[in-house]
């Protein structure tokens, strides 16, 4: 499996757009909710129960943008990092700890090569993060040697069969357009960023040689009274309703033998 290699460049582009566009903006709104939810629905955690309780576990975030997700888990006691290539989402994110009186670490660095030491966590997390924007290869072992013996990595990406559904441009659709077979390095018309999507068994391949035990695979439906998606409007609430649009993975790393 190849990667562009030129993709950290052009997606510190895309989301400096992104940025400018939308996440600075919306940045207060979710900066200040306490509650975990997670992707385009917002689905709770609570109805989930992929992450459970965090009090008191170092959390790095891989591809944390502007921070909110990292800042509602240090209101539930976490020690989160916010790990994160773009500078402009960690300035708007050092901006809302200026707001909010939320601080913790922030790096600059890509998800394929962070900057801090083997085993220094107890939880590795992405939503759409590292998890869609970083090459699998690299840092899937990259979370590997963050996490302490027993450490869990809970990401969320978009699900299979919501890029499997989903035209070049426009919203996604009830019939395949792409093929499975292939599917790695995914470039679309109308972004100059690159998204990496991979099939169940080649998640699952990887996760385990890295170390990992797939420990529960969720495959998110859009809650009842969901609306559509304002500026990811690449799926609908309906749509959302019928087939998951978006799937969150929890595995845990091997304990020391």
């Amino acid at each position: 499996m190849s990667s562009p290699d030129d993709s950290v460049a052009r997606n510190v582009a895309q989301w400096t757009r992104t940025n400018a566009e939308f996440t600075d903006g919306a940045a207060r709104r979710h900066w200040t909710q306490r509650e975990l939810d997670w992707g385009v629905f917002r689905v709770p955690e609570a109805e989930i129960g992929s992450i459970g309780d965090v009090a008191g576990l170092d959390v790095v975030e891989l591809g944390c943008g502007t921070a909110y997700f990292s800042a509602r888990l240090a209101r539930l006691g976490a020690r989160p990092v916010g790990v994160d290539p773009t500078p402009a989402q960690l300035a708007t994110a050092r901006r809302m700890m200026e707001e909010t009186g939320i601080e913790f670490p922030l790096v600059e660095a890509p998800g394929e090569s962070v900057p801090l030491p083997d085993a220094s966590f107890d939880l590795a997390v992405s939503e759409y993060g590292a998890s869609l924007w970083a090459d699998p290869a690299k840092w899937v072992p990259e979370a590997a040697r963050l996490l302490r013996p027993g450490g869990r990595l809970v990401f969320l990406t978009n699900s299979l069969l919501v890029y499997l559904c989903a035209p070049e441009v426009g919203v996604v659709g009830e019939t395949l357009q792409r093929d499975q077979f292939g599917m790695y390095a995914i470039e679309w018309p109308d972004s100059v960023g690159v998204e990496y999507h991979l099939p169940h068994g080649e998640w699952i391949a990887l996760l385990r040689r890295c170390g990992f035990e797939v420990e529960a695979l969720h495959e998110l439906r859009a809650p009842e009274g969901a609306v559509d998606p304002g500026y990811y409007d690449f799926v609908t609430a309906e749509w959302g309703r019928r087939w998951p649009a978006e799937e969150i993975w929890v595995a845990r790393k091997a304990a020391a033998a």
